[in-house]
This record gives C-alpha cells, sequence and structure tokens, in this order.
C-alpha cells in the first residue's frame, strides 16, 4: 500500500518524471561522483510544466468539492508556482486571481511583461502586481484578493505561496520519493543523496517524508534560494511534521531529517550571483539542461560547489531535482543575451 492511497488525486503531469544520466557535467566536476537529474521540470503539457503541478494535483479535488469557481494564489512577478496555479485553473475551467508581489529588486527591462507572468496572463488569469517585498509566509494581499473575489460575487479557493503550507501541499512529493524507489529497482542502484532547492518549503518537506521511510531524509540536501533561512528551516520542519502525521507515517521527523544549505542564496532571492550564472551556464553548456536564476540555477551552483569540494564521498549517486522554472530567464535577458 502506498503512502498516498487514501488521498484524491487530480491527474495534471504526464505520470513519473524521467531521471536522466548527467555524464558530461559528473566529468566536468571531476567524475569522482555521479550526477543523475529527475526532470520535473519536463513532466506536463501544460504550460511548460514544473514541480508545483505535482502539489497542485492533490490540491484540485479539494478546490473542486469545495465548490469555490476561482483559484486565487501568489508569488513573485516571476513566480513558476503562480503560472501554474494559472495552467491549472484553465485545464478545470475556473476563473484564477493571482496576487504577483515584487520580491526581486532586478530591473530588466520586461522583466514584469516576459517570462513566466507574459503566459500567466495568456491564460487567462487576473494577475495584479503589487509592490509588497518579499516573504515565504501567509500575505495580506493573498487574504485581500480572496476579499475581492468574495466581493465581485465569486467563491474563491485560496492556495498560498508555492502551495506550501495547504494541508495537501506537500502530499505530491510525498510521491516523489516513492517513484524515486519504484525507479531505483529498475536502475537497480540507490542514490546517495538528493539536492533540491528550497524556498517555501512543501517540496523539500515532502521529499523528507517520503525519504523517511528508508532512512534517507537526512540525504534530502535543500539548498536554500530565500535568504530568509530560518524562517525557511521553521516552514519546512511544521510542514513536514504535519505532513508525516496527515499520511499517518508512524515515524516523527526529527530535527536531525531537515539538512538545509545557506551559502548559496546571495546576493538576494532571485538575483543570481556571479558563481549562479556560471552554474547555469555550465548546466547548459554540458548537458543543455535550461536552469534559472532564481530557483534551480542556485540549486545547481550549490550541487556544483559541494561536488568540488568533496561534501559527497567518492562514489555517490546524486540525484537532482529539476523542478522546472526556464520561462524565467526571459526576465533576466541583459545578463544572458549573449549566452
Amino acid at each position: 500500500m502506498g503512502l498516498l492511497d487514501k488521498f484524491e488525486r487530480y491527474p495534471l503531469t504526464f505520470g513519473p518524471t524521467p531521471i536522466e544520466h548527467l555524464p558530461r557535467l559528473t566529468q566536468a566536476l571531476g567524475g569522482n561522483v555521479e550526477i543523475y537529474a529527475k526532470r520535473d521540470d519536463c513532466n506536463s503539457g501544460l504550460a511548460l510544466g514544473g514541480n508545483k503541478l505535482r502539489k497542485l494535483e492533490y490540491i484540485v479535488p479539494d478546490a473542486i468539492a469545495s465548490g469555490a469557481d476561482t483559484l486565487v494564489s501568489i508569488g513573485g512577478v516571476q513566480s513558476n508556482h503562480t503560472r501554474m496555479v494559472a495552467a491549472t485553473a484553465a485545464k478545470i475551467g475556473m476563473k484564477c486571481r493571482l496576487v504577483q508581489e515584487s520580491w526581486v529588486p532586478h530591473d530588466d527591462a520586461g522583466y514584469d511583461r516576459v517570462g513566466n507572468i507574459l503566459l500567466t496572463r495568456l491564460m487567462g488569469a487576473d494577475s495584479r502586481i503589487v509592490d509588497d517585498g518579499f516573504d515565504i509566509g501567509i500575505r495580506k494581499s493573498w487574504q485581500d484578493a480572496m476579499q475581492d473575489v468574495r466581493d465581485s460575487g465569486g467563491v474563491p479557493y485560496g492556495i498560498p505561496a508555492g502551495a506550501s503550507v495547504h494541508k495537501f501541499g506537500c502530499l505530491g512529493y510525498v510521491g516523489f520519493a516513492e517513484e524515486v524507489r519504484a525507479q531505483e529497482v529498475e536502475l537497480g542502484f540507490k542514490f546517495d543523496y538528493v539536492v533540491v532547492c528550497v524556498v517555501t518549503g512543501s517540496t523539500q518537506g515532502g521529499m523528507i517524508v517520503g525519504f523517511k521511510v528508508d532512512g534517507r531524509a537526512n540525504r534530502v540536501i535543500g539548498i536554500d534560494a530565500s535568504g530568509t533561512l530560518e524562517q525557511t528551516r521553521a516552514q519546512v520542519t511544521d510542514i513536514a511534521r504535519k505532513t508525516a502525521k496527515l499520511i499517518d507515517l508512524g515515524q516523527e521527523i526529527g530535527d536531525e531529517d531537515i539538512h538545509i544549505n545557506p551559502d548559496y542564496a546571495y546576493p538576494a532571492y532571485g538575483v543570481p550571483s556571479n558563481e549562479t550564472n556560471q552554474a547555469i551556464r555550465l548546466a547548459a553548456r554540458t548537458e543543455a539542461m535550461i536552469t534559472d536564476p532564481v530557483y534551480e540555477g542556485k540549486s545547481m551552483q550549490g550541487m556544483i560547489d559541494l561536488v568540488r569540494k568533496g561534501f559527497f564521498p567518492a562514489g555517490s549517486k546524486i540525484l537532482y531535482a529539476h523542478l522546472g522554472g526556464a520561462p524565467a530567464l526571459n526576465g533576466y535577458s541583459d545578463i544572458y543575451r549573449n549566452g
């Protein structure tokens, strides 16, 4: 019996995502460890896909059952999450009201008109930019948007930033761990570490719960991209513990199960460092694997640096969780226009 069998799922993805060996990146980093990627960036035909769809598959049944007619969510201007909420609303025939907060101190000329926000609006979402700064918690602007929907005669269904503090927001990445275990049987080996970006927390939180089953919770290495380490750690911990109880895991999630590395979030959320840019280029030029400057570029930077520093023992097999996000590159054309 699977951990999620008792929960209803609305299919938004193609199914299990592929695991790809990255031999050229492996060799570029010295060849002492083997690097693989689980391609959740290729998980769906809905608006280029991404990790948020795994989460939304377990949220949609509750939204439909609630009688809502409008999904209401929040993110930054170049939010992958709000793009996926807009895609989900279009797919299930609901309206979509989005708050796009100005989380990132970035002034590319097209930042608020291209990439994720362009796709979001193309799918018919009512997307409104507000000046509020970055925060991973519950936001007044989001609560105000839900009230606006009510005042207009609609019935809102609220999905918080990243779907992370939603009661079902972690389930998709519990399923990720079960999926990896099944693929490991086919591959004939187990991964020693999983590397994943963390900001709002439910992706890593779900993995921690899912891998707790086989004793690998503390092998899930979260690379913080928020720059708010203590808030992120607290949110991951809270989400994981609540989810463990929700699914009747039968085990406690301890502090020792939460591994978050804060060293790569600089200079700020959504602002890539020179090292982030170098990591993005290396992944693109060795494996044609496209990562973004907000999330995956920073987790790629973290993985590359940890490999070079010898953090992973020789012979380790590392699974890089690619969560998507490439559309955001369009908002950073001043950095990447020449490659």
